[in-house]
């Protein structure tokens, strides 16, 4: 990617952020401190197509996604690929997206922000809606799976600046949620989000 065609777009702390992305673009979603998470969906045009766990793993027939990956949507069609990745990857794909349910089942305030209330609310800022949440793809989230199949959370294991790079394969509207979970592990054990970037442009040939 050259400088001159990259647009940077701040994800504030436990907040969404939604962006269109034309085929063939690239998005590098940047973990600025190193320790947040970032949960991210894909959405096409065509009503109720969005980039579902459920069928990648299918596709791939593996937990985790790396670099050469293409992932698809709930049709099966192809969305993105992973062009690159500077992190130690392992990106979960199996645990949902925080919610408010999430948190006063753990005893959080009523009004406690969740990646569920991000995506929604990111979505209506480019005029877009979605009647379910789907499963996000929690990129830097490190939940190890056992041999007997428990999961683990664990601290993300990603450094600062670390990124993972995606190519658009058709237009799409990405979100991304800084998630705000303070109660497990997964940001870092630091109780509070932080600030994440996306770049957006340039391509193979850029």
């Amino acid at each position: 990617m050259t400088e001159e065609t990259v647009v940077r777009h701040r994800v504030p702390a436990g907040h969404g952020l939604a962006a269109a992305v034309r085929a063939g673009q690239h998005v590098s979603v940047v973990n600025t401190p190193g320790t947040q998470v970032v949960d991210t969906w894909a959405f096409t045009s065509e009503p109720g197509e969005h980039l579902s766990m459920d069928h990648c793993r299918e596709v791939l027939q593996r937990l985790w996604f790396g670099v050469g990956d293409t992932l698809v949507s709930s049709r099966y069609r192809p969305l993105l690929t992973v062009v690159a990745d500077t992190s130690p990857g392992r990106h979960d794909t199996l645990i949902v997206p925080c919610s408010t349910a999430m948190y006063e089942r753990m005893g959080a305030a009523a009004d406690h922000r969740s990646c569920a209330s991000n995506l929604h609310e990111a979505l209506a800022v480019v005029g877009r809606s979605s009647d379910v949440v789907p499963a996000a793809w929690n990129l830097f989230m490190s939940v190890p799976v056992g041999g007997d199949g428990a999961l683990t959370f664990e601290r993300p294991h990603s450094r600062a600046g670390d990124r993972v790079v995606l190519r658009a394969e058709r237009d799409l509207v990405l979100v991304c949620s800084a998630c705000p979970d303070d109660l497990y592990p997964t940001n870092g054990g630091t109780g509070r989000p932080r600030d994440v970037h996306l770049e957006i442009g340039g391509s193979d040939a850029a």
